[in-house]
């Protein structure tokens, strides 16, 4: 069965930067499990993966616009200290928040004083992204995944 959209889908990966530098991969665990067609994954991945099949392997290179978008400049911001009271506050820090687009992660990047640096973007925002995959499995997708977006059962990543 070739991968559409409808379809559930299991793939292991190695990310690596552009100079081969791994980010992070699913080897060694279960493989990603996500409904094709439903923007469960990064546009430019789920594109790549269209058409294949179980059993298949393929490299692809992602630009940020078909990965986790450009760097946004208005994504970083001065805080003060006191925005976090109570907490012993470091660089790479990271903690959930409302932003512009809904909830999200924000990660400290420096300190100087009283003044903290938090940046709103994807950690992977602006980067071109190297994905080595491999095929795991492909299925048609249940009712009940269709109706709720996502795949369920071992393996899904909701």
């Amino acid at each position: 069965m070739q991968i559409t959209d409808k379809t559930a889908v299991s793939f292991h990966y190695t990310l690596t930067n552009p100079s081969g530098e791994q980010l992070d991969s699913s080897r060694g665990e279960e493989p990603l499990l996500y409904l094709h067609g439903a923007g469960n994954i990064i546009s430019g991945l789920e594109a790549a993966l269209a058409g294949k099949s179980a059993g298949d392997t393929f490299s692809v290179t992602i630009p940020p616009a078909e990965g986790y978008g450009e760097l946004a400049p208005e994504m970083v911001q001065v805080v003060s200290k006191k925005m976090f009271e109570g907490m012993d506050v470091e660089v790479g820090m990271q903690f959930h928040a409302d932003v512009s687009h809904g909830s999200g992660i924000i990660t400290v990047t420096e300190i100087d004083g009283d003044d903290v640096t938090i940046d709103g973007n994807h950690p992977l925002a602006g980067e071109t992204l190297v994905f080595d995959v491999e095929v795991v499995d492909v299925r048609a997708a249940t009712d009940d995944e269709l109706a709720h977006g996502h795949i369920h059962g071992a393996g899904c990543h909701h």
